[in-house]
This record gives structure tokens, C-alpha cells and sequence, in this order.
């Protein structure tokens, strides 16, 4: 029992002595001076100036986030109108492909079977018509029936129907219904490419049979590829159409591709965001879609409260200015906002209102005043 009632009057005593301690410091630390008059010497080897607080157009530059995007309208899947065995490529992503040029060149039987077809569609209908012409003759002086006259219209209309078909199937090919005969049959088609653009993806391969369905390769035009950010809700105000900004990527910071705002979305994500849509004045090649990019965004300007910059100093992570109070001078904390065209915004103006406020001489004020301090 006495070993127990020793222990808690140590533990007792350490702590009285701790807080004791701590008393000790805060009032140290409370007794580190922030006002301090010049003597005759500092004041004649110091020259200081003086401002105050104004009120000027001020804007602001706001970093955003966001990744490189196309639209929809802009990226194109390739496929092929009816199957077939892929006979030729030589595409890889990221390879340049203008429109008409070759992509692909597939094979089938059933394209030498389309264009039979047609042929003897064509055929059929060149005896369809003259029966018609034959039958609608005899029909007027009443030599045939009615009946087999519209027969005969029948399979004419019929069969003009049917190469009109088998014409829009080979034009879906690439083929010139027009130019076909018997001496020309081809066995594979040419897929080209619909834009100017660059490949995205490939997903065939040399020998691989592919559906009407699949897709072969996708394509993107560049022309509207466009710089997606996300704007938190605080800033969304300060965002409008039209409005100028550069962008640069993480790996080359130093190069500026410049943008403008082109749409602002209306809903918010879940991290109370909104999508802003952003086109480049001039497209770089080297920019590809889903590439993360920074955005610095300048602000309409706005009536702001300041101070010349060079009245603002700098210690220990805060911000502060020293305004003269009669003989002496007194540093004050502030609180900084936005900067330009060197002058600070002040977010905390009235608790230096009415002061005149140190500008050339501060930063000699604050070593002299730590100095002090220290000695």
C-alpha cells in the first residue's frame, strides 16, 4: 500500500511540474516583443517609405485538373458491311491515316457470290424489260391479257427492285456496280479510312475472320479533340464561355498550349465538380486522349483590397506588415489572397486600417526586429 500511495504522488508531481513547464513557455513565447523603436543609429541608416491600403481591379489565377477528351462525334469505329477474312493491314495506334487511304483489304467468297447476282440480275432484267415493252404492246390492241401484261410489269418492277439492292450492297463495298462485269470480279474489298485522323485502336489481326459487327480498328479526327477539367463548386462563378486559359502536362511543364472555355457543364459529380469543356487554339499531335494535364485559369478582375507587395513580409510560414504607430513600429499579421501586377490582396484589411504601413525597409524591420529576439 505505501509503494502504491509513492507512485501516485510521483505521477502527481511530474505533471505539476510539466504544466509548470508549459505555463513557462507560453508566457515566454507571450513575452517575444512584435513592437520595437528605432534608435538614432538604425533610423539613420534606414531608409523606409510608406503605403496604404487600396482598392484596385484584381484577378486571380485558379490551377485546375483534367484530362484530355474526345467527343463522341469525333472518334469513329471501322468495320467492314459483310464479313470476311482480314487479307491485309499494316495499322498500329498512333499511326496517321488520311481519308480514302487503305486500311484493310478483306476477303470472301461471298463478295464474288454478290457480284454474281447482280450480273445476272442485270441480265435477267434487260429480257424482263423487253417482255414488258412486248406485252404492254399487244396489251393496247388488246392481243394479250390483261393478266399476262401484268405479269410481265410485275417481274420487270420486281427485278428493278432486286439490282437496285444488290447495287447499294456493292456500293456499301466499295464496288462500282457500274463498272462491273463478268472479266472483273474481285474477291476481297478495300476498307479506307472516312477522315483524316490517327488510329486509336486495332483489335484485328492478319487471318482473322470478322462480322459485319465487329469492330476493326477506331479512329479519332483531331480537329475538336479538347481539354475536359473539373471546377470544384466554389470556383464555377468565376468560369465563363470564351474565357482564355493554358494548359501543360505533368512530363513538360514548361511548354503552354493555349485554350478557351467552349462549354460549362450544369451537373455536379460527386466530389462537387463540374465538367468544363476546353478547345486548344492549336492542336498538338503530342497531346493524346486520356492524358492528364494542368490548367491555370486567370479570373475576371474584381475590386480588391491591397497593399504594394513589397509591404508584405514573410516568417515562419505567415504573412505580416509593420505600420507605424508614433514613434515606433508594430508588426502585424495578415492574411494574403491573390497577387498581381505586384500588388497582395489583404483578407483581413481592418486590422490595419487607417495605419501608415511600411514598403521599402520592411524586410530590414523584420531581421532587425528578430535579431532583438535573439539577443
Amino acid at each position: 500500500m505505501k509503494h502504491l500511495y509513492f507512485l501516485l504522488s510521483l505521477l502527481i508531481f511530474l505533471a505539476s511540474c510539466k504544466g509548470k513547464q508549459a505555463e513557462t513557455t507560453q508566457e515566454a513565447e507571450a513575452s517575444i516583443p512584435n513592437t520595437f523603436t528605432l534608435s538614432a543609429a538604425q533610423a539613420a541608416n534606414t531608409e523606409i517609405s510608406y503605403t496604404e491600403l487600396d482598392t484596385i481591379a484584381l484577378s486571380r489565377t485558379i490551377k485546375l485538373t483534367g484530362v484530355i477528351d474526345v467527343p463522341p462525334q469525333n472518334m469513329l469505329t471501322v468495320s467492314v458491311p459483310m464479313g470476311g477474312y482480314l487479307k491485309y493491314t499494316k495499322l498500329l495506334p498512333g499511326m496517321h491515316v488520311k481519308k480514302g487511304e487503305t486500311l484493310a483489304i478483306v476477303e470472301d467468297q461471298q463478295y464474288i457470290q454478290l457480284q454474281q447476282d447482280y450480273l445476272m440480275t442485270q441480265s435477267k432484267l434487260v429480257f424482263s424489260e423487253k417482255e414488258y415493252e412486248r406485252q404492254k404492246a399487244l396489251n393496247v390492241n388488246k392481243a394479250s391479257s390483261d393478266k399476262v401484261f401484268q405479269m410481265a410489269e410485275a417481274d420487270f418492277q420486281q427485278l428493278s427492285i432486286l439490282l437496285k439492292s444488290y447495287s447499294e450492297k456493292l456500293k456499301m463495298l466499295g464496288i462500282n456496280a457500274k463498272q462491273l462485269s463478268q472479266a472483273n470480279l474481285q474477291s476481297s474489298i478495300k476498307v479506307v479510312s472516312p477522315i483524316d485522323g490517327y488510329v486509336s485502336k486495332v483489335n484485328v489481326n492478319i487471318g482473322k475472320y470478322v462480322q459485319a459487327s465487329d469492330v476493326m480498328f477506331e479512329l479519332v479526327d483531331p480537329r475538336d479533340i479538347h481539354l475536359n477539367l473539373h471546377v470544384f463548386e466554389n470556383e464555377i462563378n468565376n468560369i465563363y464561355i470564351g474565357q482564355k486559359l493554358k494548359a501543360f502536362t505533368n512530363f513538360d511543364p514548361s511548354v503552354d498550349h493555349l485554350c478557351h472555355v467552349i462549354l460549362v457543364g450544369k451537373d455536379f459529380s460527386e466530389q462537387r465538380s463540374v465538367e468544363v469543356h476546353c478547345h486548344f487554339d492549336d492542336y498538338d499531335p503530342a497531346l493524346i486522349p486520356g492524358m492528364f494535364m494542368n490548367a491555370l485559369l486567370e479570373t475576371k478582375a474584381q475590386p480588391t483590397i491591397v497593399l504594394s507587395s513589397a509591404s508584405v513580409v514573410s516568417f515562419e510560414g505567415k504573412h505580416y506588415v509593420f505600420v507605424k504607430k508614433q514613434n515606433s513600429f508594430q508588426m502585424l499579421e495578415v492574411e494574403t489572397g491573390a497577387t498581381e501586377k505586384q500588388y497582395t490582396e489583404i483578407k483581413n484589411p481592418n486590422d490595419i486600417n487607417g495605419y501608415q504601413v511600411v514598403e521599402k525597409g520592411a524586410y530590414t524591420l523584420l531581421m532587425m526586429l528578430k535579431n532583438s529576439e535573439e539577443d
